[in-house]
């Protein structure tokens, strides 16, 4: 079992997805013991361990098979491929309306995460051996995914920007498409809309 420095940092100074990185008030902070509890079980399920996205990212053979993440009310566990998972409990829930591969467990406190500790290693296990079986997930086309409210509106304000959205790889707007969507709140959606206007016209995709 060999832990990652880059993710021992993590938990020292935090994600850095937002302004809050390395203070008292990262969320990263106020899940620290659930987000550790969920390290431990994947470590010992055999994973390794490495940072990407800026979180905890548990692979095997070279492939990702988990990430564990801190949000402001919760934490969560997330299997790339969960869409294929039998999920037999029921505590899989979807990212977003738009998501057709992964799916997460959240939590909102250590004991839950022990008392399910065991059916946590299951699913690990099973999401090991989809990898292992080679099974693929067949990607929704661009034109599948619903464009939240928000995005139409902004291309009709800015022609230009729909151009550049449109010029954009299916992959990456699938990416942003996906990113507004996350979100619960019209004015948050609007937000992150307008944050990568530049990227976008730069031709970048998500965190690029």
């Amino acid at each position: 079992m060999q832990t990652s420095p880059l993710v021992d940092l993590f938990f020292i100074d935090g994600c850095g997805r937002c302004k809050l990185y390395k203070t008292p008030a990262c969320k990263v902070h106020t899940w620290k013991n659930e987000l550790q509890a969920l390290r431990q079980i994947a470590l010992n399920s055999g994973l390794l361990e490495e940072l990407k996205w800026k979180q905890p990212c548990y692979t095997f053979n070279g492939k990702n098979i988990l990430i564990v993440s801190a949000f402001k009310e919760s934490c969560i566990i997330g299997f790339m491929k969960g869409v294929l998972m039998k999920d037999k409990v029921g505590i899989l829930e979807m990212p977003g309306e738009n998501s057709n591969s992964s799916r997460f467990i959240r939590f909102k406190n250590l004991e839950r995460i022990l008392e399910l500790e065991n059916i946590i290693t299951d699913y690990i296990k099973e999401a090991i051996e989809i990898e292992k079986s080679g099974s693929k997930i067949i990607s929704k086309k661009i034109e599948e995914y619903q464009i939240p409210e928000e995005l139409s509106e902004e291309f009709d304000n800015d022609n230009s920007f729909k151009t550049a959205f449109k010029s954009l790889t299916p992959g990456r707007q699938k990416g942003y498409i996906i990113h507004y969507s996350s979100a619960k709140q019209s004015a948050t959606r609007i937000s992150r809309i307008l944050k990568s206007k530049e990227a976008i016209f730069q031709g970048k995709g998500l965190n690029e």
